[in-house]
């Protein structure tokens, strides 16, 4: 871990972040759900009105993780950091670079002052669950996802 950088992501890493983000969407079986285009994510991130921040990982100037947040907040809770993704691309796993980020996250969450963090994980997907756990983490279940596209948005007639 000598040669690598956790840094703030800058818009130029955008690139290489959807590609950890279908690596990812590959991983957990869902490959087609990712809809979003580079100038959506740039623009989400590092356009008028950002919506998220994220920290990076990278090796001699290779990306190998990131961690993407954004603001969430909760009427029971208050204001919470969601994290979004925290991916490190397989071939770097192990490195400690999840740990690196996370910890990171702790750190902002705490300097931001949040009442909290608040992140899903696919019931199946051991060792991130295990990786949680590490930070005796609360894995709750119970809980359903719900969505609608934007197609479905658009069909509706109201």
């Amino acid at each position: 871990m000598n040669n690598m950088i956790l840094r703030i992501a800058k818009k130029e890493d955008c690139p290489r972040l959807l590609e950890l983000v279908n690596e990812l969407a590959l991983y957990e079986k869902a490959p087609e759900e990712v809809t979003v285009r580079l100038e959506e994510f740039e623009d989400a991130g590092f356009g008028e009105k950002p919506v998220w921040k994220a920290f990076v990982v990278e090796e001699d100037g290779i990306i190998l993780g990131f961690a993407l947040y954004y603001i969430r907040y909760s009427t029971w809770k208050g204001c919470r950091m969601y994290l979004e993704d925290l991916i490190v691309t397989e071939a770097a796993r192990g490195k400690g670079i999840g740990k690196l980020l996370f910890d990171r996250l702790i750190a902002e969450a705490k300097e931001l002052g949040f009442n909290g963090m608040t992140w899903q994980v696919l019931d199946w997907n051991e060792p991130a669950l295990n990786f949680y756990r590490k930070y005796e983490a609360n894995i709750e279940a119970g809980w359903l996802n719900g969505s609608l596209s934007k197609e479905q948005l658009l069909q509706m007639e109201l």
